[in-house]
């Protein structure tokens, strides 16, 4: 299974996580640091340029200097949607949440222990997410319950589309 991380936040920092190495793929902002006097944009992620790396992941196309705009029958793409989970935690993850769930995928909202669940509920309310949870990454949380939960869906679901195959 492949993890990917989509964010709006600087590579560099993502990069100095624990977690960083458990990604095959990380698409984030980035900066030329030496090349000029001050820092420059490499890349920049936003909140309608996120999808554009989801289906860069549902088509395999990773190397951001190819095009994705060709068009791929949807049983030839290596990573259908049906089989990804989007986690959002701000306003930047609405499109791609929406994306996601349009094609057939799951988003889940996050949110700080010390903020309000309220924009996750209104989120939740109009079906923009299938879950949404406090973001607590713990065994046993509310959050790897919900995704555990998606999981298991989404095996299934192969599962049972293979079983028919062999009708």
């Amino acid at each position: 299974m492949r993890h990917y991380l989509i964010s709006s936040g600087l590579k560099e920092i993502i990069e100095g996580t624990k977690i960083y190495k458990r990604f095959h793929n990380v698409f984030a902002s980035e900066y030329f640091f030496d090349a000029y006097e001050l820092p420059y944009p490499k890349r920049v992620i936003s909140d309608t340029s996120k999808t554009q790396y989801l289906f860069r992941i549902n088509k395999g196309v990773e190397d951001v200097n190819k095009s994705i705009n060709s068009h791929m029958p949807e049983q030839d793409r290596p990573i259908p949607f049906s089989q990804m989970i989007y986690f959002g935690d701000g306003e930047t993850d609405v499109p791609s949440m929406a994306v996601t769930r349009q094609n057939k995928g799951f988003a889940m909202a996050v949110y700080p222990k010390a903020k309000s669940a309220k924009i996750c509920k209104e989120l939740f309310s109009v079906g923009r997410v299938d879950f949404y949870a406090e973001a607590d990454y713990t065994k046993g949380s509310d959050l790897h319950k919900r995704t555990c939960l998606l999981i298991d869906k989404i095996l299934s679901d192969i599962k049972v589309r293979e079983e028919k195959e062999k009708l």
